[in-house]
């Protein structure tokens, strides 16, 4: 799609729900550091810390289950300023919150308060990721790519400016202040954006309950594939990461969620620089379903290449730095092309309910890695959350062993 016969109209759109959804990302990355550090310094174990986001990832596979119906039928504004808004009162939500509260009042608080962070963190990426459909005309599926790729990468750059943000404002003022100073940047946010026509990703006919459930078999085999991706993530870098940089390693605040953040910003640019890193790769189409059986494939190796490097007393710094960037860059190019594909399998009629679907996979998939983070950190320390994540990539490479190649096929530009 040329500039030329680009609309003006669907661009402006797209990129007023994009610097919502940048907003919105940055808050929902301080609060996941805020969370995590504050916690740990109190003294909680990685099983309660995993605990705090187990609501967070829970709801999350809800609301990807019924965010793709309910865009569909009120349309995409309604779901991501509902999203921003559920984001403010989960902020202000926590903020009375004190060390004081025993245990068994301060657990089930932050749970509840984290689930309606879930709900609002998948409200916003259904209806963004969603948005860019609804832009791209189905004939130009290289320029497809390249959005997604562009929206994806710089959502997972900002998540990264985010955790330094949270690891910042949590020495700087505390935890009840920083989120109060989330809040009213969201509150902004909402204030600056509310320009979206209404209707937006809403169609014309209704949708029965059931038919939620009826998918197509290009999107089953890779929501199970996603599944197990960000499952595989998800069970060393939730808890299991940053409590042995924190806990074994004597690293900061400041030094771990820098850390953290220019490894989330680097995953970010590389997904951004996908589509021109694999045009090489691909002569010049877009992905094909063989792309990510070999980035998958690729992919296995690393967290047991870790892992070995850590049993054998290697410097833990850094086996932990170098491999943790490989695993990010690696990593960051299964994301973008997964992300490509559930759109290039998708009507645009479907696309709400497709990627809503889709969505619910990945969450799924989080849900799984955090509970295991905690519980396999506290009974084998990160080496066996790195064993985890071998054997969850594995089952993600096997099932996208069957995934066909998506069509138009043509060249990328």
């Amino acid at each position: 799609m040329s500039a030329s016969t680009a609309n003006p109209n669907n661009i402006r759109n797209y990129a007023i729900v994009t610097l919502a959804y940048w907003g919105f990302t940055i808050t929902d990355g301080a609060l996941r550091m805020l969370v995590l550090l504050y916690f740990n310094q109190i003294g909680y174990t990685p099983i309660q810390i995993a605990f705090l986001f187990l609501f967070y990832e829970i709801f999350g596979v809800v609301t990807n289950f019924l965010g793709g119906w309910i865009g569909s039928q009120l349309g995409l504004n309604v779901t991501l300023y509902a999203g921003i808004g559920l984001q403010v009162f989960s902020l202000l939500m926590l903020s009375p919150l004190e060390q004081s509260w025993p245990l068994a009042l301060a657990i089930p608080y932050v749970m509840v308060a984290q689930a309606f962070s879930g709900v609002a963190k998948d409200l916003t990426k259904m209806s963004s990721k969603s948005a860019i459909r609804l832009v791209v005309p189905q004939e130009a599926q290289s320029r497809l790519f390249r959005w997604v790729a562009i929206l994806t990468g710089s959502k997972n750059a900002l998540k990264g400016v985010g955790f330094f943000v949270g690891s910042v404002l949590l020495s700087l003022f505390g935890f009840t202040h920083a989120l109060w100073i989330m809040a009213g940047g969201l509150i902004l946010v909402m204030l600056t954006g509310l320009m979206l026509p209404r209707g937006m990703g809403k169609i014309k006919t209704k949708v029965k309950f059931k038919q939620l459930f009826s998918k197509s078999k290009e999107i089953n085999i890779l929501s199970a594939a996603r599944f197990f991706l960000f499952g595989a993530r998800d069970v060393w870098f939730v808890v299991g990461l940053p409590v042995y940089l924190q806990s074994v390693l004597d690293w900061t605040f400041y030094e771990v969620g820098g850390f953290l953040a220019i490894w989330v910003i680097g995953y970010g640019i590389v997904q951004s620089l996908a589509p021109t890193l694999l045009r090489t790769v691909n002569h010049g189409r877009p992905p094909q379903a063989g792309t990510i059986r070999f980035w998958t494939g690729i992919l296995t190796i690393v967290p047991a290449a870790i892992a070995l490097g850590l049993m054998a007393n290697f410097d833990a710094n850094l086996v932990i730095i170098f491999g943790l960037l490989l695993f990010g860059l690696v990593f960051a190019f299964n994301s973008a092309v997964h992300s490509y594909l559930v759109l290039a399998y998708t009507e645009d009629d479907k696309v709400a309910l497709n990627v809503g679907f889709y969505y619910m996979a990945n969450s799924g998939g989080r849900l799984l890695g955090t509970i295991l983070s905690g519980i396999v950190y506290q009974l084998f320390s990160l080496v066996g959350c790195l064993w985890f994540s071998m054997a969850l990539v594995l089952a993600a490479a096997l099932i996208s062993l069957k995934l066909p190649n998506p069509k138009p096929q043509v060249s990328l530009p």
